[in-house]
């Protein structure tokens, strides 16, 4: 999901020392030893790893719990490193999982995760997960995408929020106009970040997108082309901030917080992340502006996955207590709201309706959001390869010449 914002510390020497082959820890004769690398999601997620770590070491004893919180910008590379040195970790935390299925290194979920526990999970979240009619990973959570505007700015220009990309353009030029560039009217993140996201939220609205509707990979179809020439044009135009290649979502989240830019794509976690930031600013939420009949909002999931280390009846009976413990639905509900995310499960997402009614309506919207095609063992690849053709179509290159490199690279 790439929702990080700082740099975690890799701490890998200690976790090093004690690799063996085929698992990132070594067992002790009397305890278990579990290693995690756990994606770090925000300003609060070591904390709530280290309290977890310390709580489940507690009421189980005879497991040793060993959590690497790693940041999005460096988990693929350390994940990827220990798995060239035969060293992966037991339990990962990451957005993608169809490359790892693919080269045979997953277990199935339900070989590690109890009856109860899976039953609790969203059967529509766990499609995601789906090869071969057998899901190889679980979700975490989830996030929602929908358009956030700052409602005493767009007052004071008089204008709307804007429902498609016609609006979009001349609501921008109003904004960009009366502010005369103290004001950037609309934000884009086109870096490593959330580049992928800005891929879909323009494609997706323009009856585009990653793949066809036989599943085939169609990422040079003309509704592309024209969707990332809207997307690089609102940015040449001036109507977005300076240096989208390099500013993440949360560079952006804080120029919205305070009051530098006027409209944003974003996830429902925007609320939480305002309010720990204390920004106090009027805004609202809309659709995503949309060059079709219907706005599509982008779901997305990051998930848990095993790795096939050659487990012990006893090493797989405390994964599954691992999971069993982190999705119990009072901590699970906690860890979700922690950050302002949407649950994976049924329960959490019972609880947390109850202590917030506005979170409901978010599971509706994910609910009915587009996702990611995940599943496709070149989803990383692709994940990449739209990030690169954004960044150099960004630099004056070719769009349709970039997106037909990449079809061809991709799809053969």
């Amino acid at each position: 999901m790439n929702m990080g914002k700082l740099t975690a510390g890799l701490v890998l020497g200690s976790a090093v020392a004690g690799m063996v082959a085929g698992s990132a820890y070594a067992e002790s004769s009397d305890k278990i030893s579990i290693s995690v690398i756990a994606a770090q999601y925000g300003q609060q997620t070591a904390n709530w790893w280290k309290g977890f770590e310390k709580d489940f070491e507690k009421d189980n004893p005879n497991i040793d719990l060993n959590v690497d919180v790693v940041s999005w910008n460096d988990i693929y590379t350390a994940v990827n490193t220990r798995i060239a040195n035969n060293q992966a970790p037991d339990i990962l935390n990451i957005d993608v999982f169809a490359d790892y299925q693919a080269d045979g290194l997953l277990l199935p979920a339900k070989d590690y995760v109890s009856e109860e526990t899976y039953s609790k999970m969203y059967e529509s979240f766990l499609d995601q997960s789906v090869v071969d009619g057998t899901v190889w990973a679980i979700p975490d959570l989830a996030s929602a995408r929908a358009m956030y505007y700052n409602a005493d700015i767009l007052k004071e220009v008089g204008v709307e929020a804007p429902k498609t990309w016609d609006d979009l353009k001349n609501v921008c030029k109003a904004i960009k106009d009366h502010y005369n560039g103290e004001v950037y009217p609309w934000g884009i993140d086109l870096t490593t970040d959330e580049g992928q996201a800005a891929f879909a939220y323009y494609t997706w609205n323009n009856g585009g997108g990653f793949v066809d509707d036989d599943n085939n990979w169609a990422l040079n179809s003309d509704k592309n082309v024209e969707a990332v020439e809207f997307e690089i044009g609102l940015i040449k135009d001036g109507y977005t901030n300076t240096d989208p290649a390099n500013e993440t979502r949360y560079d952006l989240q804080d120029m919205f917080g305070a009051g530098k830019i006027a409209m944003m794509i974003g996830p429902n976690s925007i609320p939480a992340y305002l309010k720990e930031g204390g920004y106090s600013i009027n805004y609202e939420v809309a659709p995503i502006p949309t060059n079709t009949d219907t706005s599509v909002s982008a779901g997305v999931m990051d998930r848990f996955m095993c790795f096939d280390n050659g487990y012990s009846d006893e090493k797989l009976k405390a994964i599954s207590t691992f999971f069993d413990y982190f999705y119990d639905d009072q901590r699970y509900s906690d860890w979700v709201q922690m950050e302002g995310f949407l649950p994976a499960t049924k329960t959490g997402g019972e609880i947390i309706a109850k202590a917030d009614e506005s979170m409901a309506a978010w599971v509706d919207i994910v609910g009915s959001s587009k996702f990611y095609p995940t599943a496709k063992a070149e989803w990383a690849d692709v994940k990449q390869g739209v990030i690169d053709v954004e960044q150099n179509a960004l630099l004056g290159e070719d769009v349709k010449g970039l997106l037909d490199s990449l079809q061809s690279e991709i799809a053969g």
